[in-house]
C-alpha cells in the first residue's frame, strides 16, 4: 500500500459487531467492503447506507460498500477483518477460496468446541493463513455503545509488534483508542472466557443476589481466566489490562451484553434454549464453556465457575443449586 493512501479493508461478516466495526474503520479513514451472506442485507448497505437487520437506527458512512460476493469484497484489499461466529468459523473458512496474502484481524471471541482451538489457530488451519499475519482484537467493546460512538479502548495483539501497530492503526477512530500487545494467547483467552463468567454473573443477578455476589464472581472469574491464560502461555499482565479486567467488567456488568442477558434469563428460571431465544442473538459463552472446561482439565487448571456454567448449559443442572454450591466451597487461600 502506498504511504498516505487510505487502506482498503474487507470486513467479512455483517452482523451487529461486524457492521459496527466496519463503521469504526470507515470513521478512522479506511475504505471498507462489508461482506454479507445475504444479498438483501448487502444491497441495503450498498444503496441505503444502513443495516436495519443488525444495526437499526444507525446510518453507515459512504466509505462502506456492501456486497454478498466474497471475491468482490477481497479484491484489492489491504487487510481482512473477520467477524464470523466462532462456532461456524472453521466451516465458513473451508468453504471460501484462500484469503489474500494480507494481514488478518479477528474480531471473533471464543474457543472452538470439539477442538478447543483458539480462534487464531482456527484461522491459520482452516483459512490457510500464516499465523505471523494474524492479529486479534479484544477489550471492553460493547457494540451497542460503539455504535453510538461513545469513547472506548481496545487492545490489538499480534505475534510481532510491527503487525500489531499496523492493525491498531486501522482502528483509530476518533472515539476508539487502540493499544497494542504481542500476547495473542492471553488476549484470546481473556476474550473467550469472560463470556462464560458473564453468564454466571448474569445468573446470580437473575436469582436476586446483590453486588457482593457479583463482585465476588467477577473477581474469582478473573482469577480463573488468568490461571488458564498463563497455563497456555499468556502473560500475567494481560489479564489486568483491557482484554482481561476491562472486558470482563463490561461484559459482566452491562445489560447490553448478550452473555449477561442470557445468564439473567437462566437465573429467572428459563432453560438454555428459552434463554437463548429471549436474547435473540449468539451468546458465545454457551458454546465456549465446554471448550474452556476441557482446556482447563487437560492443563490441570481449577475453574469452578466455568464448570458450574457447563453443568447448567450442557447438563441441565439447576442454576440456583449450582450457585449455592459455588458460594459454599471449602475455605482455601485466595
Amino acid at each position: 500500500m502506498d504511504p498516505g493512501a487510505r487502506p482498503r479493508l474487507a470486513v467479512l461478516g455483517a452482523g451487529s459487531w461486524g457492521t459496527t466495526f466496519a463503521r469504526v474503520l470507515a470513521d478512522g479513514g479506511s475504505e471498507v467492503a462489508l461482506w454479507a451472506r445475504r444479498e438483501e442485507i448487502a444491497r441495503e448497505i450498498r444503496e441505503e447506507h444502513r443495516n436495519s437487520a443488525y444495526l437499526p437506527g444507525h446510518a453507515l458512512p459512504e466509505a462502506i460498500d456492501g456486497t454478498s460476493r466474497l471475491e468482490e469484497a477481497l479484491e484489492g484489499a489491504d487487510g481482512v477483518i473477520l467477524a464470523i461466529p466462532a462456532q461456524s468459523l472453521r466451516d465458513t473458512l473451508r468453504a471460501w477460496p484462500a484469503l489474500p496474502d494480507v494481514p488478518v484481524l479477528s474480531l471473533v471471541k471464543g474457543i472452538e468446541r470439539g477442538t478447543d482451538a483458539r480462534i487464531s489457530e482456527v484461522i491459520a488451519a482452516a483459512g490457510g493463513v500464516d499465523p505471523g499475519r494474524i492479529g486479534v482484537l479484544s477489550g471492553p467493546n460493547l457494540s451497542a455503545e460503539i455504535a453510538e460512538r461513545r469513547p472506548c479502548a481496545s487492545v490489538v495483539a499480534a505475534p510481532a509488534q510491527e503487525l500489531a501497530e499496523e492493525l491498531a492503526g486501522w482502528c483509530e477512530a476518533p472515539y476508539l483508542r487502540a493499544y497494542t500487545s504481542t500476547d495473542v494467547v492471553g488476549v484470546e483467552i481473556a476474550g473467550a472466557v469472560k463470556n462464560v463468567i458473564a453468564i454466571a454473573v448474569g445468573a446470580a443477578t437473575g436469582l436476586g443476589h446483590g453486588h457482593n455476589t457479583t463482585a465476588s464472581l467477577i473477581t474469582r472469574g478473573l482469577a480463573e481466566i488468568a490461571r488458564l491464560g498463563v497455563a497456555l502461555g499468556g502473560r500475567p499482565e494481560t489479564f489486568a489490562g483491557l482484554a482481561g479486567l476491562g472486558d470482563l467488567v463490561a461484559t459482566c456488568a452491562s445489560p447490553l451484553s448478550r452473555n449477561h442477558r442470557l445468564g439473567l434469563a437462566l437465573g429467572r428460571g428459563l432453560d438454555v434454549e428459552a434463554a437463548a431465544a429471549e436474547v435473540g442473538q449468539t451468546a458465545e459463552g454457551v458454546a465456549t464453556a465446554r471448550a474452556v472446561a476441557d482446556l482447563a482439565e487437560r492443563r490441570g487448571v481449577d475453574m469452578p465457575i466455568t464448570r458450574a456454567v457447563v453443568a447448567v448449559v450442557d447438563h441441565g443442572a439447576r442454576i440456583d443449586e449450582v450457585t449455592a454450591a459455588l458460594l459454599s466451597r471449602s475455605t482455601r487461600p485466595e
